[in-house]
């Protein structure tokens, strides 16, 4: 299936809070990801990624929609070398070989506009099939951190997975 990666815009708003707005991507995401996921926090998210030089946040655009969104964080001080990456999917697009892809588009556009060594994601422990996405993509698997997430009232480890270049 075809995507494309694309700056946010502000017509993106109905289709991103439409594929949101959904707890099975919400449990699997940082506290900071609200749910329910309203028209005005898809407008908020949006207004803040509007002008950034060079893009962090991506939207994932599948025949014309907002779906998903990947972006990186640049990391402070002694990790300057090194972005997060972080990501989300429509769940009626699961299980389509997209989010790799998605990922590898990333990693390359990451390596080639920062001055960077080292791109990293942090999957829940009990999300598997983020687990399964991130070695398609060519990530490697570093450390588990027990009890490193406190999420819906438990607690949970987190995963370490990166690509070097």
């Amino acid at each position: 299936m075809n995507f494309e990666l694309k700056k946010w815009e502000e017509s993106d708003v109905m289709s991103l809070v439409k594929h949101a707005n959904n707890y099975n991507i919400f449990r699997y995401l940082r506290d900071s990801f609200p749910f329910p996921y309203t028209e005005k926090d898809g407008q908020t998210f949006i207004s803040l990624n509007l002008y950034e030089n060079p893009v962090k946040e991506f939207a994932i655009h599948i025949d014309g929609k907002a779906v998903g969104a990947v972006g990186v964080t640049l990391q402070p001080d002694i990790y300057r070398k090194s972005v997060e990456i972080g990501y989300w999917l429509s769940e009626s697009y699961w299980g389509k070989g997209i989010m790799p892809e998605v990922l590898k588009e990333m990693v390359n556009y990451s390596f080639s506009t920062w001055d960077i060594s080292r791109v990293f994601a942090k999957p829940f422990s009990i999300n598997e099939q983020s687990q399964k996405v991130l070695v398609k993509a060519g990530f490697q698997y570093e450390a588990t951190l027990k009890k490193a997430i406190y999420k819906n009232d438990s607690y949970l480890d987190e995963m370490i997975f990166s690509v070097v270049r």
